[in-house]
C-alpha cells in the first residue's frame, strides 16, 4: 500500500510542477511555449483551469503525504536512533543496582579547612 502511495506522490509532485509552470506569470514563464490554449480552455483561457487544477493536486498531494506519513507511523515502532553503533562499539556501562563496597568502608569525605 505504502508503494503505491509513494508513486502516486512522486507523480503528484511532477503534475504540480507542470500546473505551476504552465501558468503565466508576470514575466510570461513557460506559457508562451505553450502556444494557443485560449480557444481549448474557453475566453479566459488557461489561467482559471490552471489555478484550479493546481490546488486540486496540491489538496492531493497533502492528503497523499498525511496517508503516507500515517502508514509509516503505524508500521514502524522503532525508531532509526535506536540502531545506531558507536564507532568503537562501546557499550555504555549500566549503573550498578547496589554499591559494590559496604558504606562502613567508604573513606569519609574531607572537611573544610579552619580558619585562625
Amino acid at each position: 500500500m505504502t508503494s503505491t502511495l509513494l508513486i502516486v506522490q512522486i507523480v503528484l509532485a511532477l503534475a504540480i510542477t507542470i500546473a505551476v509552470l504552465l501558468q503565466k506569470s508576470s514575466s510570461i514563464g513557460l506559457g508562451a511555449y505553450s502556444g494557443s490554449n485560449e480557444s481549448v480552455f474557453g475566453a479566459k483561457g488557461p489561467t482559471g483551469f490552471l489555478a484550479k487544477l493546481t490546488f486540486t493536486l496540491a489538496f492531493a498531494f497533502i492528503v497523499n503525504t498525511l496517508a503516507l506519513g500515517y502508514l509509516y507511523t503505524s508500521e514502524s515502532k522503532s525508531s532509526v536512533a535506536d540502531t545506531i553503533v558507536p564507532k568503537n562499539n562501546a557499550a555504555v556501562p549500566a549503573v550498578p543496582a547496589s554499591p559494590e563496597t559496604p558504606a562502613s568502608t567508604t573513606p569519609a569525605a574531607p572537611s573544610a579547612p579552619t580558619t585562625k
